[in-house]
């Protein structure tokens, strides 16, 4: 097995900045082990449907093809979540978000939120890991990525997340009111050339791109928001590094107070939230 993770983090090196671990996880999966399985026996051979297996994934990952994609699973906040081409990859800078609304609702109990936008569940369940009291709705207008949502719900044993279809707050109750709303919306413009690059070549297009130079559905989020916060509930966005300016503008314009924006690992603006008066 030695070999072969050689031969594939050469085959890698080019496209992949992380040649050695994609090819370390392919490998993996095609034996249906941990990665430390391949410290433990590298000496051990892999029988010719393993071989041919574990040369069709690495092919479709030379063709740029996400890891995440390949394998069906994804890790984010410690969980191991489903993925599908239906729904965005769960990555670490959404962690900021994660790490800032408990920043905020540290030893809060019994705590009404909504994820907008919901996808795999990545950001909803792993709030829902660390505040067993909490009441979590998760919405997306994708069907796909509602029952994949709900997989992993089951998956992490995470049964008071509660996931259903909805286009934003479509299906949502009037009367509804959350202490907290927290969403990962599409915030990239069409014309940008990222979209061609990496990753987001394979994802949801739906879940990339909003009109208004990336703002649009955050516009629409910011202003609906207000009928379905509580007095002094908070409202979480993530967004392009670019916009820090332009969402906490949105947001005080809508009558939000004080906005303030988070750097994300790479110190680039993230993640902005306000309080609603």
């Amino acid at each position: 097995m030695a070999n072969l993770i050689t031969h594939g983090q050469k085959l890698l090196q080019i496209g992949s900045d992380s040649a050695k671990l994609d090819t370390e996880i392919l490998l993996s999966f095609v034996l249906d082990k941990d990665r430390s399985f391949l410290l433990t026996w590298p000496e051990k051979k892999l029988n010719d449907t393993q071989l041919h297996d574990f040369f069709q994934l690495l092919i479709r990952r030379i063709q740029g093809e996400p890891i995440a994609y390949i394998v069906g699973v994804k890790e984010f906040w410690s969980l191991p979540l489903w993925v599908s081409k239906a729904t965005l990859i769960p990555r670490p800078d959404t962690e900021t978000l994660v790490e800032s609304v408990l920043e905020h609702y540290s030893g809060r109990k019994n705590i009404n939120c909504l994820d907008l936008g919901t996808g795999t569940g990545a950001i909803a369940l792993a709030l829902a890991s660390e505040n067993p009291t909490w009441k979590i709705d998760a919405v997306d207008f994708s069907m796909d990525a509602v029952e994949l949502a709900q997989r992993n719900a089951k998956k992490c044993q995470l049964a008071h997340v509660n996931i259903f279809q909805s286009d934003w707050f479509s299906q949502i109750e009037n009367n509804k009111q959350y202490d907290l709303i927290v969403s990962n919306p599409p915030y990239i413009d069409g014309n940008d050339k990222n979209l061609t690059e990496g990753d987001v070549r394979f994802e949801p297009a739906s879940a990339l791109i909003a009109t208004d130079n990336g703002l649009a559905d955050i516009k629409h989020i910011a202003n609906i928001a207000r009928n379905f916060l509580t007095a002094h509930g908070q409202l979480f966005f993530e967004h392009g590094f670019e916009q820090g300016d332009d969402v906490r503008s949105i947001l005080e314009n809508l009558g939000f107070l004080a906005p303030q924006t988070k750097q994300d690992l790479n110190g680039h603006d993230r993640i902005t939230w306000a309080t609603f008066s």
